[in-house]
């Protein structure tokens, strides 16, 4: 797929990936009227144990008579509690313990994951390409700086190294970021010879996207922010934008009526292992943080599978 559509073009993304079209697209995805609809859980669902199928006609009548009989926020404060501190102690102690296991595993290769959980690898798969396609629309990625803000195991850092990027990859999780070390040197400094020299490794960090600090030309944060609410999101957006030259590539959970009731019933299903807590953000709000810093959005695309939905946006100075 290449992103080849004009600046400010509103595409979408899909299961096989289509490349950038000039329609316009509605950010509300197509309802048809299927037997059954999958409640997508962003972090508790993927052990499995927490998915709720039901039947499409019944989704606001099981929303209206559970949503009184459980307090998603009570368990939320309560993992806070736990760890003493806010969203960014709960988000840190989850992917350095029961989290990095979890995540490791979906973002690997492995065998051993169930049907949500792969379904889940292959949403954040095409998002990872998808913003692949954006950054090299404009040309080679050979020296060309990029911040990789939250980069898990690697998954995106990798690949620009192979393409030449001089990249610093950052990461909450002392754990990730170890593992994503890990498989870099794997993948980049093992069988090259002088014809084809090895890339440039990544430069890992174990750092909240607050500390970030430094220039470089592109700054990307795939599937970081539903970890934060809005209030917290604009100051982190206006950060990252910061640190950006050229462009800003993000992606978030999109908030529309329809996703803000499936994330709801499905935190009424926690089931046994603690997770993060799952923020959406309205795209409009995104939009609203990026101008108040002088940033327009310039590319759009929505990549959903059944069980994962992630908005992706490109923006650049206004």
């Amino acid at each position: 797929m290449a992103c080849s559509s004009p600046l400010s073009s509103t595409i979408c993304f899909r299961t096989p990936p289509m490349p950038f079209s000039n329609s316009k697209f509605s950010p509300k995805p197509k309802r048809k009227t299927p037997t059954a609809f999958a409640i997508p859980l962003p972090s508790a669902a993927v052990d499995g144990t927490t998915l709720a199928v039901i039947g499409g006609s019944s989704v606001v009548a099981l929303a209206a008579a559970t949503l009184s009989l459980a307090d998603p926020e009570m368990r939320r404060r309560s993992q806070a509690e736990e760890v003493g501190g806010g969203d960014k102690e709960v988000v840190r102690e989850y992917f350095n313990s029961t989290g990095f296991q979890r995540w490791k595993k979906i973002y690997g290769e492995t065998d051993d994951v169930n049907r949500v959980q792969r379904d889940i690898r292959i949403g954040h798969a095409k998002t990872v390409e998808n913003a692949i396609m954006m950054l090299t629309d404009e040309g080679p990625l050979e020296g060309v700086s990029v911040c990789d803000a939250g980069c898990g195991t690697g998954c995106l850092a990798i690949p620009l190294a192979k393409q030449g990027a001089v990249v610093t990859a950052t990461d909450i999780s002392a754990a990730m970021v170890a593992e994503a070390e890990k498989q870099a040197r794997e993948e980049l400094l093992t069988g090259n010879d002088e014809l084809s020299p090895a890339p440039v490794m990544p430069k890992f960090e174990v750092k909240d996207l607050e500390s970030l600090a430094g220039k470089f030309d592109t700054v990307v944060c795939l599937d970081v922010l539903i970890h934060y609410p809005q209030s917290k999101a604009d100051g982190m957006i206006a950060h990252l934008a910061s640190l950006a030259d050229n462009r800003l590539i993000l992606s978030f959970a999109p908030k529309t009526l329809y996703y803000d009731l499936l994330k709801r019933v499905g935190e009424l299903f926690p089931g046994p292992s603690k997770a993060t807590r799952a923020y959406l953000h309205a795209e409009a709000d995104v939009e609203r943080a990026l101008r108040k810093v002088g940033w327009k959005i310039r590319k759009r695309g929505l990549i959903t599978t059944q069980f994962y939905f992630s908005r992706l946006i490109e923006a650049v100075p206004a």
